[in-house]
């Protein structure tokens, strides 16, 4: 994973905090805040190119539905959040960069209950080119299936990209990399194939795209485009459930998010697979897409 040795907290730059840009350093929070607890903070994950952040509102719109998901109420609009992440962008002069918000329950209360917290908002923005280094990226990662498991609707806010959710992931990726794998491959709690630590999948059989539903993990934004990509190239696109034995089936297999982009994956589990046709047209359709001037991006999107 691309990546610095610069500690997060020890850079020069600004964060956009509760209201107006702060010096980098100086953007901290106490001790007893909620969040770092009990984990109740709703976060977005979004990429800028050449100066435009890719469906900036979709992300900011899924951030107040994910407070809202976790009985936060957030004070701000959809507006006034797309525009903190455009003057964090601009503060911090790059073209291409990965941001950050996050909202999370304050230190004004401390316990389970935390209807007195306040609902902080925050966003930071820094240069990371790839989630997976080029050479990953272009023969495909390697994937290794986690012994932990999405939960059920009915036991987690599935829906929300929530903190508390990625305790998991954090476990699954880092067994795995232990392993000598680059990630981990996540069943449901049904023993369906769901997702990697922090990106959707998707499998190519027989030239039709097939990828899990969605009903207890994150129905990524970067999922729901590279589906429209493929519809618009002629491409089937297939949501049901899928087995963990039908992998060896599959021709081609691919991970998407906005961290991950387009990412081929070269094998799960010791299944090879090769980085072929549809997952070449699909990255390089998307990386066209999203370096593309906004106004092509509203076109398409239109």
């Amino acid at each position: 994973m691309a990546g610095s040795l610069i500690p997060y907290d020890d850079r020069d730059g600004q964060i956009w905090m509760n209201g107006k840009l702060v010096p980098w350093r100086d953007a901290k929070v106490h001790f007893l805040t909620h969040a770092l607890h009990y984990g109740s903070g709703v976060f977005e994950g979004m990429r800028a190119y050449n100066g435009n952040i890719f469906k900036l509102t979709e992300h900011s719109q899924r951030l107040i539905d994910g407070c809202k998901t976790m009985d936060m109420k957030i004070e701000l609009s959809l507006d006034e959040i797309n525009h903190a992440c455009l003057e964090t962008l601009k503060a911090s002069g790059l073209k291409d960069a990965y941001l950050r918000p996050l909202a999370w329950r304050g230190p004004e209360q401390m316990g389970v209950a935390a209807q007195g917290t306040k609902i902080h908002f925050a966003v930071a923005a820094w240069e990371w080119p790839s989630y997976f280094s080029p050479e990953m990226r272009e023969k495909g990662i390697s994937v290794v299936t986690s012994r932990w498991r999405r939960p059920a609707p009915d036991m987690a806010p599935v829906s929300a990209k929530a903190c508390g959710l990625y305790m998991i992931c954090t476990l699954s990726k880092h067994e795995a990399e232990r392993a000598g794998h680059n990630d981990a491959m996540m069943h449901d709690y049904r023993g369906q194939v769901a997702e990697l630590t922090g990106a959707n999948l998707f499998f190519v059989f027989n030239g039709e795209l097939h990828t899990p539903t969605p009903d207890c993990f994150l129905n990524g934004i970067t999922r729901l485009t590279v589906m429209d990509i493929a519809r618009s190239k002629g491409i089937k696109v297939v949501e049901r459930a899928i087995m963990p034995e039908e992998l060896k089936k599959a021709d081609e297999c691919f991970a998407t998010g906005t961290a991950a982009e387009v990412t081929p994956i070269g094998n799960i589990d010791g299944q090879v697979y090769k980085v072929g046709p549809v997952t070449r047209l699909l990255r390089e359709e998307y990386e066209k897409l999203v370096r593309a001037p906004a106004e092509a991006q509203q076109k398409k999107a239109g």
